[in-house]
């Protein structure tokens, strides 16, 4: 009966397409990885200018998808992770130079214990003048790896200090790692907040989920172009539904729209390949020997329309499923 519910599942066609992008550190060259000099900003910003898109606050973004509305396809907006000081000390002038509003996620701990590379209570107080300022967890931990209770106290303790210091309450969340669960989803929700936002290409329409809304990595040298292609594909993933125990994927099985008769496959590790799609259908046997332990799961028609399936191995068994 489950199986004839999933077939039954219908799929639109057609959807318009906004992009979320995700930055860290900036004109910081300490830190290759998660930096993006202040060229590449300028350079990507003149490139929404001439190219027609419109930057908006994360909130135009999050009312259309709750509301169940076409999201423009023209649509970007940025967001910050971390609380790094780099962006309120390099970046948060040329944001204001563009007049861009943006979305910072503040790693709560840092900010509290007052880390030397983190911005101050005060830095962020004066930042929210010109954006949002969002939750991304008390003490940046992984949370597939906590029970729900912990889950829970280390999203109270950043909720109640982030509330009492800046004088206003957080509305939306940014998984650490952009790592997540059904269990820390699930835990994130009583806290109500507008919106819960992974780390995963892809894009947000009007069918995206509120609690799990796609944002891309957008550090060092990026293809502003590339990016802005990616677009998300609707997909019901059947399995794997987690990590496998004994690190073998055996199988991967979902429903997609049945137009596509051939899809790409790409699992972390193993790279990509070709499959087959039977009336809409994908069920490829495997026998892949998972080496790292979060492991990227997507199906592609064309590398770009893209639907995303992240496992990540249980580290502590003690803990809470």
């Amino acid at each position: 009966m489950r199986y004839i519910l999933l077939i039954a599942v219908s799929f639109s066609y057609l959807f318009a397409n906004a992009h979320i992008f995700v930055y860290h550190r900036f004109g910081d060259d300490r830190h290759p990885s998660t930096n993006t000099t202040i060229a590449q900003l300028e350079s990507q910003f003149r490139y929404f200018q001439k190219n027609g898109y419109e930057v908006v606050p994360i909130e135009k973004i999050v009312d259309k998808v709750a509301r169940k509305e076409k999201v423009p396809n023209h649509w970007v907006a940025l967001t910050i992770d971390d609380g790094y000081k780099s962006f309120y000390d390099n970046g948060l002038e040329i944001f204001k130079k563009y007049n861009y509003p943006f979305a910072l996620y503040v790693y709560v701990k840092a900010t509290q214990k007052k880390y030397g590379d983190f911005m101050s209570w005060d830095e962020l107080k004066e930042t929210s003048k010109y954006g949002t300022i969002g939750l991304h967890s008390y003490a940046h931990k992984r949370m597939t790896q906590l029970s729900s209770k912990e889950i829970f106290q280390d999203t109270k303790k950043s909720y109640d200090l982030f509330t009492q210091k800046l004088g206003f309450e957080p509305k939306t969340y940014v998984h650490p790692y952009g790592e997540y669960d059904d269990k820390s989803i699930n835990t994130l929700k009583k806290f109500n907040f507008d919106a819960i936002f992974n780390q995963s290409s892809g894009s947000v329409n009007q069918n995206s989920d509120i609690n799990n809304l796609n944002r891309i990595a957008f550090v060092g040298k990026v293809n502003v172009k590339e990016k802005l292609k990616y677009k998300t594909m609707e997909a019901l993933w059947i399995k794997p539904t987690k990590f496998p125990q004994d690190g073998i994927l055996k199988e991967v099985k979902a429903k997609v729209n049945p137009k596509y008769i051939k899809m790409k496959l790409y699992i972390t590790g193993a790279g990509w390949r070709e499959i087959k799609v039977n009336n809409g259908i994908i069920e490829e046997n495997l026998n892949i020997d998972l080496k790292r332990d979060r492991t990227r799961i997507i199906l592609s028609p064309d590398y770009y329309t893209i639907s995303n399936n992240i496992i990540i191995k249980n580290l502590n068994k003690t803990k809470e499923k």
